[in-house]
């Protein structure tokens, strides 16, 4: 199995969405039922953490084309 960071964004959102099949299917233990949705959430709390990562590097890059803009225009 790849490391989980060398995997793409949407195949690390698929397995979450697998995982919460999984638990709503009621064919988990309970136990087994905690140890998805622990790992599930930290999946997601990765997820969130590079998509904020991603829209700081988009918000960075719009900003830079705006102050050259200006410097063009002058």
């Amino acid at each position: 199995m790849q490391n989980e960071k060398t995997r793409s964004f949407e195949d690390r959102l698929n397995d979450v969405q697998e995982m919460t099949k999984k638990i709503e299917s009621g064919m988990l233990s309970l136990e087994d039922s905690v140890k998805e949705y622990e790992r599930g959430m930290k999946l997601l709390a990765e997820l969130d953490s590079e998509l904020k990562d991603m829209n700081r590097r988009l918000t960075e890059l719009r900003t830079d084309g705006d102050t050259e803009d200006i410097h063009e225009e002058s």
